[in-house]
């Protein structure tokens, strides 16, 4: 199981760029909005898509999704665990909880 991370850490461990932050939803909900620097995973995580966009196993992985009720991110985090990702955690709040506090998003084009 992963390991859970909050609002705060979050936003500290962004700050210092300790994270790649991973968003689990399908192309058009990152493309409306997404947190600030996420990479978008619309679908099953691959290997060889785990090693583009987080080359280091060693880095934090934190996967998100659209809020608590949401279960991609915990099945998102769960792959990159399994291919060998020694520090994968699981922002549970999402989407949601960013927007509920206030926090800045970020749009961009879907890929089409």
């Amino acid at each position: 199981m992963p390991t859970p991370i909050t609002r705060d850490e979050l936003v500290v461990q962004l700050e210092h760029d300790e994270v790649i932050l991973v968003e689990a939803l399908p192309v058009a909900h990152y493309a409306a909005e997404h947190l600030p620097g996420a990479v978008n995973i619309p679908g099953a995580l691959t290997a060889a898509h785990a090693a583009r966009i987080a080359p280091d196993r060693g880095r934090t992985v934190v996967v998100y999704c659209s809020g608590p009720a949401c279960g991609r991110s915990t099945t998102t985090a769960t792959t990159f665990s399994a291919l060998g990702y020694t520090d994968v955690r699981v922002y549970a709040g999402g989407k949601a909880d960013w927007f509920a506090a206030g926090l800045p998003m970020e749009r961009s084009q879907a890929a089409g």
